[in-house]
């Protein structure tokens, strides 16, 4: 994975992108609201870039109820084409209506964990794990990934498929794949529960 100026080359074709990897991509997140907000997103870029996704964060935001997940678990069908007819909104009834099922996922598994954060962290103890093998070869899913979303799908979410959830594990901090001569490689290290895996 090459690197320009020290920071992960991907982010670098646009600010939205570079501010996004500077300021949240791998870090740890503990926060459910957080945990909602990003899934939610991840699920909304099957198929899509997630440069578009950050663009449209917003209105994700408006369409979503301010990423609150106990109110979209209530949404009805009036809601679905309320979100479908909301300017600058991804017109995917599928996705719209999966995500309002996942809503209802994402509760369903905090309740019995106590929190989802409880949940998502205890596939890695609670660590960050870095796989060097991936400064050679960019990786877009791995066993993580898979067994995530084989058990996030037995919960019933939908768009969970092992690249989705790849990239969501990156996002949130449970794999940290910045460059390793990226300046943000190191900074993560040193502030979360870091493990080295060899596969």
């Amino acid at each position: 994975m090459e690197t320009e100026r020290g920071k992960c080359k991907w982010c670098l074709s646009d600010a939205l992108s570079e501010k996004y990897h500077d300021e949240e991509w791998g870090v740890a997140v503990h926060d459910d609201q957080r945990h909602f907000e990003l899934l939610l997103m991840e699920s909304m870029s099957c198929g899509l870039s997630w440069q578009m996704m950050l663009k449209r964060r917003d209105i994700f935001s408006t369409c979503f109820a301010q990423f609150d997940a106990a109110k979209v678990a209530l949404f009805t069908e009036k809601d679905v084409e309320r979100i479908l007819q909301t300017e600058g909104m991804i017109r995917s009834r599928r996705k719209i209506e999966s995500i309002i099922n996942n809503t209802r996922c994402f509760m369903q598994v905090a309740q019995e964990f106590g929190t989802f954060d409880t949940y998502i962290w205890k596939f890695t103890n609670g660590q960050t794990w870095v796989y060097p093998s991936h400064q050679e070869e960019w990786c877009t899913h791995n066993e993580l990934s898979d067994m995530v979303a084989k058990d996030l799908k037995k919960r019933g979410f939908k768009y969970v498929g092992s690249v989705i959830i790849y990239s969501h594990l990156q996002s949130i901090g449970l794999i940290n794949d910045h460059a390793k001569d990226c300046y943000r490689y190191h900074q993560l290290i040193k502030s979360q529960p870091t493990k080295i895996r060899l596969a």
